[in-house]
Protein backbone atom coordinates (compact mmCIF):
# COMPACT_ATOMS: atom_id res chain seq x y z
CA UNK A 1 0.00 0.00 0.00
CA UNK A 2 0.86 3.07 -0.82
CA UNK A 3 1.35 6.21 2.23
CA UNK A 4 -1.53 9.02 1.02
CA UNK A 5 -0.67 11.69 3.49
CA UNK A 6 0.17 14.74 3.21
CA UNK A 7 3.30 14.81 5.43
CA UNK A 8 6.17 16.54 4.00
CA UNK A 9 9.51 14.89 3.07
CA UNK A 10 11.34 14.09 6.46
CA UNK A 11 8.17 12.31 8.09
CA UNK A 12 7.23 15.77 9.84
CA UNK A 13 3.92 16.67 10.19
CA UNK A 14 3.19 20.42 9.28
CA UNK A 15 1.54 22.91 12.41
CA UNK A 16 -1.16 21.64 13.81
CA UNK A 17 -1.68 25.49 15.62
CA UNK A 18 -4.40 27.53 13.00
CA UNK A 19 -3.32 30.80 12.74
CA UNK A 20 -7.32 31.79 12.66
CA UNK A 21 -10.64 30.44 12.87
CA UNK A 22 -13.47 30.77 10.76
CA UNK A 23 -15.56 32.11 13.62
CA UNK A 24 -12.79 34.23 14.68
CA UNK A 25 -12.10 36.23 10.95
CA UNK A 26 -15.88 36.25 10.89
CA UNK A 27 -16.45 38.16 14.09
CA UNK A 28 -13.35 40.40 12.91
CA UNK A 29 -15.35 41.13 9.57
CA UNK A 30 -18.31 41.98 12.00
CA UNK A 31 -16.14 44.50 14.26
CA UNK A 32 -14.60 45.98 11.20
CA UNK A 33 -18.19 46.71 9.58
CA UNK A 34 -19.77 47.36 13.16
CA UNK A 35 -16.51 50.73 13.54
CA UNK A 36 -17.27 51.25 9.93
CA UNK A 37 -20.83 51.95 10.37
CA UNK A 38 -21.10 53.49 14.07
CA UNK A 39 -18.67 55.83 12.89
CA UNK A 40 -20.54 57.41 10.41
CA UNK A 41 -23.63 57.54 12.56
CA UNK A 42 -21.19 59.25 15.25
CA UNK A 43 -20.22 61.78 12.12
CA UNK A 44 -23.43 62.53 11.18
CA UNK A 45 -24.36 62.60 15.12
CA UNK A 46 -21.63 65.40 15.57
CA UNK A 47 -22.61 67.56 12.30
CA UNK A 48 -25.89 67.52 13.84
CA UNK A 49 -24.61 69.25 17.40
CA UNK A 50 -22.06 71.14 15.18
CA UNK A 51 -25.07 72.91 13.23
CA UNK A 52 -28.09 72.77 15.37
CA UNK A 53 -27.15 72.78 18.68
CA UNK A 54 -30.72 72.70 20.83
CA UNK A 55 -31.30 69.44 18.66
CA UNK A 56 -30.16 67.62 22.12
CA UNK A 57 -31.67 68.40 25.55
CA UNK A 58 -29.76 67.70 28.58
CA UNK A 59 -31.04 66.56 32.38
CA UNK A 60 -30.22 69.32 34.46
CA UNK A 61 -27.58 68.76 37.39
CA UNK A 62 -25.52 66.20 35.01
CA UNK A 63 -21.98 66.33 36.45
CA UNK A 64 -20.30 65.70 33.09
CA UNK A 65 -22.11 68.49 31.53
CA UNK A 66 -20.57 70.42 28.29
CA UNK A 67 -21.21 72.55 25.48
CA UNK A 68 -23.05 70.44 22.85
CA UNK A 69 -20.71 72.05 20.63
CA UNK A 70 -17.96 70.87 21.98
CA UNK A 71 -20.08 67.14 22.04
CA UNK A 72 -20.29 67.42 17.87
CA UNK A 73 -16.43 67.91 17.90
CA UNK A 74 -15.65 65.11 19.99
CA UNK A 75 -18.21 63.02 18.06
CA UNK A 76 -16.91 64.18 14.48
CA UNK A 77 -12.97 63.46 15.40
CA UNK A 78 -13.99 59.95 16.90
CA UNK A 79 -16.38 58.72 14.81
CA UNK A 80 -13.87 59.82 11.51
CA UNK A 81 -11.42 57.72 13.65
CA UNK A 82 -13.61 54.67 14.32
CA UNK A 83 -14.55 54.86 10.90
CA UNK A 84 -10.94 54.66 8.94
CA UNK A 85 -10.30 52.11 11.49
CA UNK A 86 -13.29 50.24 10.91
CA UNK A 87 -12.14 50.57 6.84
CA UNK A 88 -8.68 48.96 8.06
CA UNK A 89 -10.32 46.35 10.13
CA UNK A 90 -12.12 45.27 6.73
CA UNK A 91 -8.90 44.88 5.21
CA UNK A 92 -7.03 42.39 7.65
CA UNK A 93 -4.62 45.14 8.82
CA UNK A 94 -2.62 44.55 12.21
CA UNK A 95 -2.59 47.85 13.19
CA UNK A 96 -6.39 48.34 13.09
CA UNK A 97 -6.74 45.82 15.22
CA UNK A 98 -4.95 47.44 17.89
CA UNK A 99 -5.85 51.01 16.94
CA UNK A 100 -9.84 49.68 17.04
CA UNK A 101 -9.48 48.16 20.62
CA UNK A 102 -8.27 51.89 21.94
CA UNK A 103 -10.84 53.48 19.76
CA UNK A 104 -13.78 51.32 21.17
CA UNK A 105 -12.62 51.98 23.91
CA UNK A 106 -12.11 55.58 23.76
CA UNK A 107 -15.52 55.91 22.56
CA UNK A 108 -17.39 53.76 25.25
CA UNK A 109 -16.01 56.74 27.82
CA UNK A 110 -17.99 59.30 25.56
CA UNK A 111 -20.77 57.95 25.21
CA UNK A 112 -20.97 57.18 28.73
CA UNK A 113 -20.38 61.18 29.76
CA UNK A 114 -22.85 62.10 26.58
CA UNK A 115 -25.63 59.68 28.31
CA UNK A 116 -27.77 62.71 29.17
CA UNK A 117 -27.84 63.82 25.76
CA UNK A 118 -29.23 61.23 24.32
CA UNK A 119 -29.20 57.84 26.08
CA UNK A 120 -30.52 56.20 23.90
CA UNK A 121 -28.03 56.36 21.05
CA UNK A 122 -25.08 55.68 23.77
CA UNK A 123 -26.42 52.88 25.48
CA UNK A 124 -26.28 50.94 21.54
CA UNK A 125 -22.75 52.15 20.71
CA UNK A 126 -21.94 50.87 24.20
CA UNK A 127 -22.62 48.37 23.51
CA UNK A 128 -21.91 47.65 20.16
CA UNK A 129 -18.16 48.74 21.16
CA UNK A 130 -17.71 45.88 23.82
CA UNK A 131 -18.66 43.27 20.87
CA UNK A 132 -16.42 45.08 19.02
CA UNK A 133 -13.68 44.51 22.02
CA UNK A 134 -14.35 41.01 22.20
CA UNK A 135 -13.99 40.49 18.72
CA UNK A 136 -10.85 42.12 18.32
CA UNK A 137 -9.02 41.05 21.61
CA UNK A 138 -10.15 37.76 20.22
CA UNK A 139 -8.33 37.81 16.70
CA UNK A 140 -5.22 39.28 18.29
CA UNK A 141 -4.97 36.34 20.90
CA UNK A 142 -5.53 34.08 17.80
CA UNK A 143 -3.45 36.03 15.40
CA UNK A 144 -0.48 35.97 18.47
Amino acid sequence: MSDTSTRPPGGTSPSTRPTSTGWSTGFTAFAGAVLLVTGICQVLLGIAALIRDTLYITTPQYIYAFDVTTWGWVHLIVGAAVALTGIGVLQGQTWARVVGIVLASLSIIANFMFMPYYPVWSLVVIALDIVVIAALVREQQAGA
